[in-house]
């Protein structure tokens, strides 16, 4: 990991809705750099913006205010410098793995063999390699998650975004999901923004984990997670990291 290059920094930003007659401030102030290649989780409590930043770093959602800079250049919209994995893996049922994974070349106009190669590449990448021609109805949770990783690579981002990417699956697959994804982020070295309500998978994947408060979302903590890889869960030190960002988090829930 490159420890100058700055791969986003968020200056000052602020998201208002409008609620009626009144507003509704759901991030305030946010300010925070994300170094090339850094493994970042977000946790907070519900409803505290969480998945509002990371829409407004695809570029789907507007800030109010603020600047929010990817790689020198302000956000204004969406782009294919940002890679999007969602919590209900949003696959085209009618697809199968290799067109899946080929979309947003598609979209680019990348010629056919280059967009087999560089599909092939992520296919193989994320360990489906002997699925690509399989449809969604035939792959399970994880299988499909791997897809969705697989075709946010694929149009090659400077920053992968994770909005609960493993949420809906079962624990022992969650788990070998991250170990997964640990891998590819070693193999890739992508940033990576990772949105999740579990302690334990911020503390078990990321380099920094940033506690937002209640709404309106302010930064309230970055936990710097110093432990070796693989992680081990049931070491004195991850247990006691979890613990005191489990601590911090039932503080913010009683109010103090």
């Amino acid at each position: 990991m490159d420890g100058n290059a700055l791969s986003l920094s968020i200056k000052k930003m602020t998201k208002v809705f409008p609620k009626g007659e009144g507003e509704l401030v759901a991030l305030q102030d946010i300010d925070l750099d994300v170094i090339d290649g850094e493994f970042v989780c977000v946790l907070g409590p519900s409803g505290c913006g969480k998945t509002t930043l990371l829409r407004i770093i695809a570029g789907l959602e507007p800030k109010s205010s603020g600047s929010m800079v990817l790689k020198g250049k302000e956000i204004e919209g969406p782009g294919p410098d940002r890679g999007m994995v969602f919590q209900e893996f949003a696959l085209f049922p009618w697809r199968s793995v290799r067109r899946n994974v080929e979309f947003g070349l598609e979209i680019k106009k990348m010629p056919p063999e280059m967009r087999k190669e560089t599909s092939q590449k992520y296919i193989d990448l994320v360990g489906l390699k002997g699925f690509e021609d399989s449809h969604p109805n035939q792959l399970s949770g994880g299988m499909k998650q791997r897809v969705g990783i697989a075709r946010a690579l694929a149009n090659e981002p400077s920053i992968l975004l994770m909005d609960e990417p493993f949420g809906a699956l079962d624990a022992q697959t969650r788990n070998q999901m991250q170990k997964e994804l640990l891998r590819i982020w070693s193999e890739t070295r992508k940033t990576i923004v990772f949105i999740t309500h579990s302690v334990d998978e911020a503390v078990f994947l990321a380099d920094r984990v940033v506690v937002l408060t209640s709404r309106p979302g302010r930064i309230k903590t970055v936990h710097k997670i110093d432990l070796p890889r693989p992680r081990n869960r049931a070491s004195q030190e991850f247990i006691k990291l979890r613990r005191d960002i489990l601590d911090e988090l039932e503080l913010q829930r009683q109010g103090v």
